[in-house]
């Protein structure tokens, strides 16, 4: 049976088309095949069937719909029903849409080798397969309004990037006539004009060429109102000048190669059996050569099974078949702590995908939108492991076929068999005859021939569970006869256990009891003192604190558990638990440890982790750290940092686990940890790693000191969330957490902190446009520290008051006090503060008509910024950039800050920058002609400003639209633009915003 949409609906039964006569049955079907292979929820399909005019008992009807149509086609199977819907099971081979994607991406991968022929002729066969409108007998508004539109479009992209390869390959002659009816079908569509244009330029029509352009805009100018395009006008200009680059190629040009990640984790050099369930995996990953879909298999069974070196073993076999790389990541399901969240595990793709990590966005659905932009055309095995439900898996999917993804679970995740179309694959324990064939690799042939039933029980008493298996081979390296081993762990009183269902625990318990006490005292204690570290992996460093040992001792007792294969060495100097293993070292912990020893334990960790912590954080900003760090009841093996690269590149490593150990210091103690940690972190989430976690760890600080009733902590982290606060333009709530800190800081003395808590609420008013308020606090805060002698504390007050006195038009103050702040900081050596004066200078001498002097200090500002790896502030920097570009009338380089500035401030979460960014951008398309994207870019920033309550942003937003559309002619809605923003300054206090607002309506009234 064939059915084919691309064009009026037919299905095809033993070569003859078999009618259905029914139009509901036609829509039914239709909207089924335009997702074939994926369910279709009954209400999306009432909706398409009656044109949103549903009736009563709709549901009902739909069942007898689906129950004639399954008798029409006379096979019931094609069609599925599914917990919500219903889906149409069908091969590629039997659906020309998916035979025309297939091709579509086909031709795709192979431009991207650079072969140029085949990729033609494979879209060539792919556009072949369209017999004209899709599904035009199908009667249903709503689907010819929400889907056929999509799909015609797909097919001109498509028909787009044949040609471009046939104009590649030096077939332009040919193309005319093509693209002569290709221009006649679709008037408006500028990208076939210029393909024509180009085609006769280089069959030496240059007349005929430029009377192209002349009647598309014509026609452009009578039906639209509107000229060609950016791209349409440069092209009429090369031809007009007979540009040599509108030459064809000498030889088809090779795309630029992209990142091939190549993730996947060793496979195991004794991996032995398991070849039926292999081969049915494998077989299933690489049906998406025959697919649009994107083959998903998921690998579930009981912990110890060995899902993930099976995932790992059947992933090299077939990597031959995925030329776009393999990625990898465990998303630690099961591991103690939050698993990996979407965010995580989409940076860690983008990035091996090639992304720049300045080009992630922050935003989960921006990060999926990209993933599966850039997984499209590529040929990527995805290998999920170890996920704990189908919300994990579904955004690391990719959208385009080619790919395959093979996800590992102790769930079977039935979700994603009901709503992805996944094949699940159940996995077993070894087969008797794997499972001692298994041993008899591990311990040699002479020890299995020596003693073959001894091998034999050893398998059964081990469940034939690999992890058991191996850790019983281990323990076997060191000793004497297989059989006297066999002998002790038959009399370890809970052989059942190695066979009871539903305790993942007890199965493999007696195998990891003999492991354990066959190590000497130290490394036992070791190993269970590491069931208590709470993130998912650890260093010889956090070892040797959570257990109170050198670090040499440290290093030589993990080395020793590795070789038993109770931690593993997943990289060089980390380690971590087998699940199943750190839950028996959990209990091995609490059996043998008595309350005070892990409470030390757990207290030592965090002072190691607090101490580290802070140290990098120092390195990073010299005297950000707030609250005293404690030392230990030893001596804690801290790292040191050579510079803050050093720094950032040690927080990065530990994040997880830094984060993990403020959630467990505030659950389980000590509670000083919570609050001392994160005030540890901040600085590194705050001006490196903005995002959620930097609010997270602060807000368990938090709960952590208003359980102890430390207020000098609660201060602390008040004034960590009211600056996160401010970075994300929560300015309600920023000013309510800062100020009550600052009363706490105001009750205990003069410090830095009573400064920064000062300088960061009067920056919240200063941004909000109350001036008076934001120069009391910054005027207190110069008092402060000059009372008690703060250098640092003075020139942040300094910087502060500068900028208040930019505000004021007080321009040669400002930069006055800028320079003394600049003198103070370099003193410092607070290098991250350097660069914010060396900012507000050169915006000092942009507002005052100097570029050329702007320019270098803010380039200087950018520099030290980049080096540092900060992303704080970098979004206003990067459009400071962009508006002294303007001013010297360098359009490209302010237009190319601008989009950077943009697209910074998407990332880092600042909305305010965003927004000003985008006036930048709108300057920057009104003087290139672009007068409709330079009103789309202000009335974006206007609703920013609007979702963020920032009048000040509001009334500076109205500004700009006032003078643009002034200067568009529309004088009396610039006059109206300009009446609203002066009403709205006058509420807040602004000299610098009132003084343009009242130019901007002069201007308007003028005209």
């Amino acid at each position: 049976m064939e059915f084919r949409i691309l064009g009026p609906l037919e299905v095809v039964v033993d070569g003859q088309v078999a009618p259905i006569g029914a139009a509901k049955h036609r829509t039914l079907l239709a909207c089924l095949l335009l997702r074939a292979n994926r369910v279709v929820s009954v209400d999306e399909l009432v909706d398409r069937i009656w044109d949103g005019d549903t009736p009563h008992r709709s549901k009902a009807t739909l069942q007898t719909y689906v129950m004639r149509l399954r008798q029409v086609l006379g096979d019931p199977s094609v069609i599925r029903t599914a917990p919500d819907g219903y889906l149409i099971s069908v091969d590629a081979d039997h659906l020309d849409l998916l035979r025309f994607t297939d091709l579509a991406a086909a031709a795709q991968s192979t431009l991207a080798t650079g072969d140029l022929p085949t990729a033609a002729e494979l879209y060539g066969q792919a556009l072949a397969l369209w017999r004209g409108q899709p599904l035009v007998d199908v009667p249903s508004d709503v689907l010819h309004r929400e889907e056929i539109q999509r799909l015609v479009e797909r097919r001109l992209e498509v028909l787009e990037r044949r040609i471009e390869v046939e104009l590649s390959l030096g077939r332009h002659t040919d193309l005319i006539p093509m693209l002569r009816a290709v221009t006649g079908e679709h008037p408006f569509q500028e990208r076939f004009w210029g393909q024509l244009m180009l085609a006769l330029h280089r069959s030496g029509r240059q007349v005929e060429a430029l009377e192209a352009f002349r009647q598309i805009s014509r026609l452009l100018a009578e039906e639209l109102g509107v000229g060609p395009g950016e791209r349409l006008r440069a092209l009429h200009q090369a031809v007009l000048r007979d540009d040599p680059g509108l030459a064809p190629p000498e030889r088809s040009p090779r795309p630029p190669s992209k990142a091939v990640p190549s993730e996947l984790p060793a496979d195991l050099v004794d991996f032995v059996g398991r070849q039926e369930v292999s081969d049915r995996i494998a077989h299933r990953l690489l049906a998406g050569n025959t697919n649009t879909a994107v083959p998903l298999v998921t690998l579930s069974g009981p912990p110890g099974i060995g899902k993930t070196a099976l995932a790992i073993h059947v992933a090299h076999q077939v990597s031959g078949h995925f030329p776009g790389g393999q990625l990898y990541v465990n998303l630690r399901g099961y591991a103690p702590g939050p698993p990996m969240s979407t965010v995580d595990a989409l940076t860690r793709f983008l990035r091996a995908l090639g992304v720049p990590p300045s080009q992630i966005p922050l935003d989960v659905e921006e990060q999926i939108t990209l993933y599966r932009s850039c997984m499209a055309g590529r040929q990527v095995l995805v290998v999920l492991d170890n996920a704990a439900a189908a919300e994990q898996v579904r955004p690391l999917l990719p959208g385009s076929p080619g790919c395959a993804v093979l996800v590992t679970s102790r769930d079977t995740l039935l979700g994603l068999t009901a709503l992805q179309g996944a094949r699940p694959v159940g996995l077993d324990a070894l087969t008797p005859d794997e499972a001692t064939g298994l041993l008899g690799k591990m311990l040699g042939a002479e020890a299995v021939n020596a003693e073959p039933e001894a091998v034999v029980e050893l398998a059964q008493l081990c469940a034939n569970l690999p992890l058991a298996l191996r850790i019983a081979a281990a323990n076997l390296a060191n000793r004497p006869g297989v059989a006297n081993y066999v002998a002790q762990l038959r009399q370890g009183n809970r052989l059942d256990a190695l066979v009871v269902d539903g305790d993942d625990e007890a199965a493999v318990h007696t195998a990891f009891d003999l492991s354990y006490h066959a190590l000497k005292p130290a490394a036992r204690q070791l190993f269970r003192l590491l069931g208590l570290i709470p993130g998912p992996d650890f260093t010889a460093e956090a070892a040797a604190a959570v257990a109170s040992l050198r670090l040499d001792e440290s290093q030589r007792l993990l080395d020793r558990l590795a070789a038993a294969n109770l931690v593993q060495q997943h990289s060089p100097g980390r380690y971590q638990l087998h699940d199943l293993l750190r839950l028996y070292a959990e209990l091995r912990t609490n059996v043998e440890e008595n309350p005070g020893s892990k409470v030390i334990a757990r207290s030592n960790l965090a002072a190691y982790y607090h101490q580290a912590s802070a140290a990098a954080s120092n390195a990073l900003a010299p005297g950000s750290v707030r609250l005293p760090v404690p030392g230990a009841g030893f001596v804690v093996t801290t790292p040191r940092f050579g510079d803050h690269f050093e720094a950032l590149a040690w927080l990065d490593a530990e994040r997880a686990n830094l984060i993990a150990a403020v959630a467990q210091a505030e659950e389980t103690g000590p509670l000083p940890a919570a609050w001392g940690l994160a005030d540890a972190l901040h600085r590194y989430f705050r001006g490196y790693r903005p995002g959620d976690e930097g609010e997270a760890t602060a807000r368990i600080g938090l709960t952590a000191a208003l359980r102890s009733g430390d207020r000098r902590a609660e201060a602390v982290m008040r004034q960590a969330l009211g600056a996160l606060a401010w970075d994300s333009s929560h300015y309600e709530e920023a000013i309510d957490q800062l100020s009550l800190a600052l009363a706490y800081y105001r009750e205990m003395g003069p410090d830095e902190a009573l400064i920064e808590a000062l300088t960061d609420l009067g920056g919240v008013y200063g941004e909000t446009g109350d001036l008076p308020l934001a120069a009391a606090c910054f005027e207190q805060a110069l008092d402060v520290a000059d009372k008690v002698d703060l250098p640092g504390g003075r020139a942040t007050a300094l910087s502060k008051l500068g900028t208040l006195k930019m505000a004021w038009l007080e321009y040669d103050e400002a930069v006055a006090l800028y320079e003394r702040a600049l003198v103070g900081f370099r003193a410092l050596n607070r290098r991250y503060d350097e660069a914010s004066v060396l900012t507000n200078l050169g915006l000092t001498y942009l507002e005052t008509g100097q570029p050329d002097k702007a320019l270098p200090h803010l380039h200087a500002a950018l520099d030290l910024r980049t080096e540092l790896g900060s992303m704080n502030g970098r979004s206003n920097l990067l459009d400071n950039i962009a508006m002294v570009y303007l001013e010297l009338e360098d359009l490209a380089q302010a237009e190319e800050y601008a989009a950077s500035a943009v697209a910074q401030a998407s990332q880092t979460g600042s909305r305010r920058g965003e927004a000003t960014a985008l006036g930048t951008l709108s300057e920057v398309a009104f003087r290139r002609g672009d007068r409709d994207g330079a009103v789309r870019q202000l009335d974006q920033a206007m609703r920013i400003a609007q979702e963020i309550d920032n009048r000040v942003l509001e009334a500076g937003v109205l500004i700009a639209q006032s003078r643009l559309h002034r200067r568009m002619g529309n004088g009396k809605h610039a006059v109206e633009l300009a009446r609203q923003a002066l009403a709205m300054v006058e509420s807040v206090v602004d000299p610098l915003l009132l003084k343009q607002a009242q130019e901007a309506l002069a201007l308007a009234l003028d005209d």
